[in-house]
């Protein structure tokens, strides 16, 4: 094969096998299931990646590094509007926006979302050594939200970022199906830009 016929297979599996993936599970899908959606011979996935593990890792790796570029560019420009010193909503905002958006049902990236959401309860040894020791894309969201609150102590400033991302991880169209059934159709919110401002609300209220 040359370049570009290769390029075009690696490419054809990866997003095949991420909307298998994130449609029907880690443990449900097989390498035959990914080449037959794909449309490519059955020997891409060892000759491409080496492995599904490979394969899975190699999708994670990129679709999480493309949504914390995002955060960080909104940091950053935060950061930039603030004089270096982005306001407590602003950095909050950076970290909820990115993953919020693509989790929007119209979003090109909503397959991606549910492929990272899968991971993080059903991904391989390698993923979840990453999920518990990579925190750089987090330390730069940390040291800005203790600038911000230099009158909390540290300790306190890591355990209301942790609280946050656990609403963050909580926060898929699933559990606003069961929302809207609780309150018996009173939280039914097609906005994102609503949502994200209830979202960002109730994390800035978590550090006053």
């Amino acid at each position: 094969m040359g370049p570009q016929p290769d390029a075009a297979t690696k490419a054809a599996v990866i997003a095949a096998a991420e909307r298998l993936f994130a449609l029907h599970g880690f443990g449900e899908v097989s390498v035959r299931d990914i080449t037959a959606e794909a449309g490519v011979n059955l020997a891409s996935i060892n000759y491409h990646f080496g492995s599904k593990d490979a394969l899975l890792f190699e999708i994670f790796r990129r679709r999480t590094a493309e949504l914390n570029r995002e955060r960080a560019r909104m940091l950053h420009e935060a950061a930039t509007r603030e004089d270096g010193r982005p306001s407590v909503r602003a950095i909050l905002t950076a970290l909820i926006e990115p993953p919020l958006r693509w989790s929007a049902p119209t979003h090109d990236r909503r397959i991606a979302l549910q492929f990272i959401i899968r991971a993080r309860s059903e991904g391989t040894a390698a993923m979840r050594e990453v999920l518990r020791s990579d925190v750089s894309h987090l330390r730069r969201f940390a040291d800005a939200l203790i600038a911000a609150r230099p009158d909390l102590p540290t300790e306190e400033v890591y355990w209301r970022l942790h609280f946050v991302l656990g609403m963050i991880h909580n926060n898929r169209f699933a559990e606003f199906d069961r929302l809207h059934v609780l309150s018996d159709g009173q939280t039914r919110e097609g906005d994102a830009e609503r949502l994200l401002g209830r979202m960002v609300d109730f994390a800035e209220a978590g550090f006053v």
